[in-house]
């Protein structure tokens, strides 16, 4: 089973403006963002009928969870470039010497 999907404040926000604004339909915007159409229009009723305090969410976790996740992905790459240069000049060294 997959892992439920979570969308920022601003993701939902932005996805009812789109749909507002834009001259595509609302299954072609669901489409590209990746959401169910259902999903769009259960956005803009609750933006609608609760305004500002619509996505009452932190909308942060997923940032912060993305945020390690590359994160540690740079800390890997840092990592192999690291080893990269001390075999290098491990290699450098012993051809001088």
């Amino acid at each position: 089973m997959s892992k439920r999907k979570s969308f920022t404040q601003e993701f939902k926000r932005e996805a009812v403006r789109l749909m507002d604004t834009s001259q595509k339909p609302p299954a072609d915007i669901a489409r590209q963002l990746g959401i169910r159409r259902n999903q769009l229009y259960k956005w803009k009723e609750r933006l609608l009928k609760h305004g500002e305090a619509a996505f009452p969410g932190s909308g942060r976790k997923s940032s912060s969870r993305d945020e390690v996740t590359r994160l540690r992905r740079e800390l890997e790459k840092v990592k192999e470039e690291r080893d990269i240069l001390k075999k290098a000049a491990a290699y450098f060294a012993k051809e001088l010497g």
